[in-house]
């Protein structure tokens, strides 16, 4: 915009003195003004305008709307980070210098000026309808991802409970004649509700399930680490080469966990199949220590120029993250320097105590 302004005046202002000098510096005030246009979008466009009328008036050569482009800019961010009815006056307040216009440049100088006004305002509101669809799309796919986390910890405890039951009435059944076997039985019990306690936990944090949901419909067996060699199985039906790598021991880990790990596991893979430009191979390692779970799953796909790789910022990566959240993990997702896509999630384990 300064390359451009001011070649402008300098040009209308090569035989006009120091005009020309003075209307530089108004221009260079109004490019630096730019800088707080999205913290101070009102100032911002109050100062441009007025600087652009006095770029203007010093030299009128220049046409008022090039004289007020610093101003159309900040309108278009105004409009398009701003309530409609705000960013709708400040459309008015652009358009009073329209009669200017028409005293410079009749007809043509009127309508140039008043489009450009317009069109920098439509941009701007044509930008914040995506800014608020993108939010929006976002909050529905963590929406979506908590009920369906909640529903399968849901599933999760209500297994958990109907196996204490057994247990107690087992411990009960026993308890004269075989006390040692009792004793064991409680033992369980006591493992057993405190892990519901900590699955309990991340029930609480997601949102509750959709209570309009068919009561009738079958549930499938619960995602597990120990179901990867099925999901590879899916995935290389396919014609994707899958390498699947395990370490340290996944059975006892807290169901939440397990279930979290799984999920970013087929997620990631999925992506791969959808958005992987050009990838067959794809490689899952899954690192069960004492502290944590970490899942890395990486594939060779083109990572598109200027793009964001294969999970992009859509609900893939959405869901992912809330995955990891919600049991106090971390996630990160991107392409690599020599191509292809990352996924990697590490997950801590709350042992029970």
């Amino acid at each position: 915009m300064l390359a451009v302004l001011g070649t402008s005046v300098l040009v209308a202002g090569a035989d006009d003195g120091p005009r020309p000098a003075v209307a530089v510096a108004l221009v260079l005030a109004q490019v630096l003004a730019l800088r707080w246009q999205v913290r101070a979008p009102i100032a911002v466009l109050a100062a441009d305008a007025v600087t652009g009328l006095a770029v203007w008036a010093l030299l009128p050569a220049v046409t008022l709307t090039g004289a007020l482009l610093a101003a159309q800019i900040t309108l278009c961010v105004l409009s398009a980070t701003r309530p409609r009815r705000l960013s709708a006056r400040a459309l008015a307040a652009m358009c009073l210098p329209a009669p200017l216009a028409f005293a410079a440049g009749g007809p043509t100088g009127l309508t140039v000026y008043l489009l450009t006004v317009v069109l920098a305002w439509t941009a701007g509101q044509w930008r914040g309808a995506q800014r608020a669809r993108t939010r929006a799309e976002t909050r529905r796919a963590v929406v979506e991802e908590r009920a369906r986390i909640a529903r399968e910890v849901h599933d999760v405890v209500a297994h958990t409970l109907s196996v204490m039951v057994i247990q107690a009435g087992a411990a009960d059944h026993v308890f004269t004649e075989r006390p040692e076997q009792a004793r064991q039985a409680l033992r369980a019990i006591e493992t057993s509700a405190r892990s519901a306690l900590g699955e309990l936990r991340l029930l609480l944090r997601a949102f509750r399930p959709d209570e309009g949901e068919e009561a009738g419909e079958p549930r499938q067996p619960v995602p597990s680490l120990a179901r990867l060699d099925e999901l590879a199985d899916t995935v290389r039906a396919t014609g994707m080469t899958v390498h699947l790598h395990r370490e340290g021991a996944t059975e006892g880990l807290p169901a939440a966990v397990d279930l979290a790990a799984y999920r970013i596991v087929q997620e990631a893979l999925t992506n791969t199949l959808r958005h992987a430009a050009g990838a067959d191979e794809v490689s899952v390692r899954v690192t069960a220590e004492e502290e944590c779970v970490t899942v890395r799953v990486v594939d060779n796909g083109r990572t598109p120029s200027g793009g964001s790789g294969t999970a992009g910022a859509g609900r893939g990566l959405v869901g992912m993250n809330e995955r990891a959240r919600l049991v106090g993990g971390s996630l990160r997702a991107g392409p690599l320097p020599g191509g292809g896509f990352e996924v990697a999630a590490r997950l801590p384990v709350e042992r029970a105590s």
